[in-house]
């Protein structure tokens, strides 16, 4: 998920999917013990901690500083935090997940939890959670890292979308950030004039239509007992896309394909865009290709129904775990630790403009426009329905046929029937 919010970050999308060497030390054995209930860090012993970390999600500056220290609090343990490429990276988690040579720590999108988990390759980190301050994860990440009940994915750093918008547009126009989607309406509507468009809105993403579709009380499927059932047939789902449809007329957004062009079109739009759905990082992509449009953008975070709270949105980003492979479990969960902890969160988030992974550190990205209007979002944060076949619900998104039919004069719930009918034979195929 993190890496389809970065590129479409995207996590991030917006927020817009080699083998491994081995240990330095032949005669380590695996500890199932575990770990002791004191906060002193495990012996190094001579062991090397080998750790996955995906392309892009720490600099190497923050990378080496992090060695640094694990290696000064662990004499004699080393380090060796090897990059991956997102390309081909599901296969190669699962064969290390299944072989006994594992890496130490993996990092994994926060949505392909459940796949790894399902595998029995995945240590369960449950016991670790209080101590590790739990009950401040963003939900977005915290959520998908559960797997029947048990923690096997802990929250490493998150990315979300939220509202980007023309600062002179808006000023000319006599309106401010709106706080609720009737606001947003009504200013999306004085913006909308002459070959300005009040907003660029892609009629198939369907990342920000399951945040409405949140906001309206429903998930885009639910699990009961060991069936899924899909909801884009009810009343929710029909309030939802009829807010989509609303807001989408308000620009020329094509009604037939994604965010993926959106990047290219906000660049050559000659500044005519009032706004567009997209994780912050997307304002600094379009403004190097058009370096008129430098400066121009603010944020603020996709409205909810009132002025209460941010409408909910879907959580790209993270979690960290361990495989039961693992031959330096105590270690490994150390060096989790160390990155889990609020100074090295901080420092993360304020690298890489990505959110930490607590509610509580909101601190960490207050000077940052873009990181605060997305920690106000992730506060109302969640993720996709926690399957291990989500993936292939999303190879051949319905929900992308579902919205183009609904945006375009088709009956909503029909359409709802239609995915659903998609959605629910994938969730429900036996693997």
């Amino acid at each position: 998920m993190k890496r389809r919010l970065l590129v479409a970050a995207g996590v991030a999308a917006a927020l817009t999917g080699v083998a491994a060497c081995g240990s330095d030390s032949s005669d380590d054995k695996k500890d199932n013990k575990p770990a002791a209930a004191s906060n002193a860090p495990a012996a190094g012993n001579g062991k090397t901690v080998r750790v996955w970390l995906m392309k892009g999600s720490a600099p190497d500056d923050y990378i080496a500083a992090l060695k640094a220290k694990f290696e000064a609090d662990h004499p004699g343990a080393k380090l060796d935090v090897q990059i991956q490429q997102w390309n081909g990276i599901g296969q190669k988690v699962t064969g290390a997940l299944a072989s006994n040579d594992a890496p130490d720590v993996i990092e994994a999108g926060n949505t392909q939890i459940a796949q790894y988990g399902a595998s029995g390759g995945l240590k369960d980190l449950s016991s670790k959670v209080t101590e590790l301050a739990g009950k401040d994860w963003l939900t977005g990440l915290s959520d998908p890292g559960k797997v029947d009940g048990k923690t096997y994915g802990i929250p490493f750093y998150a990315a979300n979308r939220v509202v980007i918008y023309n600062k002179e547009l808006f000023a000319k126009a006599g309106v401010q950030p709106p706080k609720t989607r009737a606001e947003w309406i009504e200013n999306t509507k004085k913006l909308n004039t002459g070959d300005q468009q009040g907003i660029y809105l892609p009629g198939q993403n369907w990342y920000f239509y399951a945040g409405l579709l949140k906001d309206e009380g429903a998930d885009i499927a639910t699990k009961s007992g060991s069936a899924w059932k899909a909801n884009l047939d009810a009343a929710p789902a029909v309030a939802a896309a009829n807010f989509y449809k609303e807001l989408q007329a308000l620009g020329k957004g094509p009604k037939d394909s994604d965010e993926k062009t959106q990047p290219e079109v906000l660049a050559a739009d000659g500044g005519k865009i009032a706004q567009f759905v997209a994780v912050p990082a997307e304002a600094e992509t379009i403004a190097k290709a058009n370096p008129a449009l430098k400066d121009k953008f603010g944020f603020f975070p996709i409205p909810g129904k009132d002025a209460s709270k941010a409408g909910a949105v879907l959580t790209g980003g993270s979690d960290l775990m361990v495989p039961e492979a693992s031959k330096n479990q105590d270690l490994a969960y150390d060096f989790i630790k160390l990155i889990n902890s609020d100074e090295w969160q901080t420092k993360l988030a304020q690298a890489t403009k990505q959110l930490p992974n607590k509610t509580t550190l909101g601190s960490a990205v207050t000077a940052d426009p873009g990181g605060a209007a997305m920690m106000e979002g992730a506060k109302n944060g969640f993720a996709t329905p926690n399957s291990p076949n989500w993936a292939s619900v999303e190879e051949n998104n319905p929900i992308k046929a579902y919205l183009t039919k609904a945006l375009t004069g088709g009956d909503p719930a029909a359409a709802g029937k239609e995915a659903n009918a998609s959605i629910e034979k994938t969730l429900n195929t036996k693997n």
